[in-house]
């Protein structure tokens, strides 16, 4: 349920962009920091509230970023003008430690042979929340205004933060220690300066001032943050376990997929939407476009389902590799064949089977690379990376599809073509990757030579 109302905040607005910037008076420029600032809260909160967890108990981080995503819902529910949205947008980002503190959770509480298949469930629940919320934000705009966008999942967070108070145990493994001020600041600066570039560098200019600045400013604190981490006796990511093959790769395919899958989840509505007159266009209504994507939904549910069963039965690399494969097959199908409503029907369907078997086991794959005290910190790290892989790759799509418009200024179809064949691209190249994560058990931890060497290390053992 937790997860569930994460994933569905970060979709809900998506679609309903231009009615928000009607509603607020503002302009497109202004309108898009709605999604930016959230993201960027998100983003920065994720890692942060993950590790924290692994400190000072999970229940009770989890409880307070369900706490923070239901007051910044409610903020964003009430305001009146683009800056206070804007700013309940920042406190909703709060939420983004849901899923690492779930992952760790699961890990806790359930034992070796059933947890893979609970991480499956949560990461699946996690693309099908998101995938939900474009279904469902155009009826609720429709019926009971933008408001109700917030207003219903303040309500149910609120419940479910009492619900984890009562319910969820407390965690059994904690890792001692203090958070270190420092790298939280240079991580949090980072993230920031990459993902401000990335999500504006459309807007202002890849080559603009603003832009290079950022990057820049990105490097060096992202190197300054490095050189921090590796000093620090209390590190807030500890270098050691990035460092493990299982870690390293499984986050090196985590960016590719989040390049290739999140990027064709924002612009699949968009490209439903386009007017007949184009020649293209299907004409859909927000409504619409969001129904068109509910099969995807379901086969993603279903086969995170599933992948509990595979990852059982044969190697979670292969079983991501496959994943990888389908999404591009479809992907490449719909840039394609596009014509009818049929056709984006079915490639959302296949799609939603490849994005749940990889989610699902790229989050296992992560889980159980790592001790069981660096479970929030290593899925953090790995959401976040996927979400770094979306911007980016939401930012690649947009300058491909807006890169010679039509008169009227709308994209052409082959900005459309071009753009969903490069996302496919992204997923193949997503499968060759994962070729490189070391052989795993069974539904087990990875046969990684490094992994014993860098586990001493973390618990601090000679």
């Amino acid at each position: 349920m937790s997860v569930t109302s994460f994933a569905l905040l970060q979709s809900l607005v998506t679609p309903v962009l231009s009615e928000l910037r009607t509603e607020l008076g503002t302009d497109q420029r202004t309108v898009t920091w709605v999604m930016t600032a959230y993201l960027l809260s998100a983003s920065i909160c994720t890692p942060l509230i993950g590790r924290i967890g692994d400190r000072v108990g999970k229940r009770r981080m989890l409880v307070g970023a369900l706490a923070g995503l239901s007051v910044g819902s409610l903020v964003a529910g009430l305001a009146g003008s683009i800056e206070v949205m804007i700013a309940g947008r920042v406190i909703q980002g709060v939420g983004g430690g849901v899923l690492p503190l779930a992952f760790g959770i699961v890990r806790d509480e359930l034992p070796a042979r059933r947890a893979p298949g609970a991480i499956g469930l949560l990461a699946s629940l996690g693309a099908v929340g998101g995938g939900i919320g474009i279904v469902l934000a155009g009826p609720i705009v429709n019926v009971l205004g933008h408001h109700w966008l917030f207003w219903l999942p303040a309500a149910v967070t609120g419940v479910t933060a009492a619900l984890a108070h009562m319910i969820v145990p407390d965690s059994p493994g904690r890792r001692a220690g203090t958070i270190s001020l420092a790298p939280a600041l240079l991580l949090s600066g980072w993230l920031a300066s990459l993902l401000i570039a990335v999500s504006q560098g459309n807007t202002w200019g890849w080559a603009s001032a603003p832009t290079l600045g950022l990057l820049l400013g990105a490097v060096v604190l992202g190197a300054a943050w490095i050189t921090v981490e590796r000093r620090s006796s209390s590190a807030l990511i500890d270098p050691a376990m990035m460092r493990l093959t299982a870690v390293w790769t499984t986050n090196a395919v985590s960016l590719l997929v989040g390049f290739g899958m999140y990027a064709a989840y924002a612009f699949l509505p968009q490209f439903a939407q386009t007017p007949h007159a184009t020649g293209y266009g299907l004409g859909a209504s927000i409504t619409e476009s969001g129904i068109m994507l509910l099969p995807m939904a379901v086969t993603m549910f279903s086969a995170g389902l599933l992948s509990g069963t595979l990852v059982r039965s044969t190697e979670p690399r292969t079983v991501v590799v496959v994943g990888c494969l389908i999404s591009a097959t479809a992907t490449a199908a719909l840039a394609l064949a596009h014509d009818e409503k049929w056709m984006h029907y079915v490639a959302n369907a296949v799609m939603g089977v490849g994005t749940g078997l990889v989610l699902a086991c790229l989050s296992n794959l992560v889980v159980a690379a790592v001790p069981q005290e660096q479970t929030g910190a290593a899925s953090g790290v790995n959401a976040n990376v996927r979400t770094i892989g979306g911007s980016l790759g939401t930012a690649v799509m947009a300058g491909i599809v807006t890169a010679s418009p039509r008169a009227d200024g709308l994209p052409r179809e082959a900005g459309y073509a071009n753009g969903l064949l490069a996302l496919a691209a992204s997923l193949v190249a997503a499968a060759f990757l994962a070729l490189l994560i070391p052989r795993a058990a069974r539904g087990g931890r990875g046969r990684d030579r490094h992994h014993d060497k860098a586990e001493h290390a973390l618990e601090g053992a000679p």
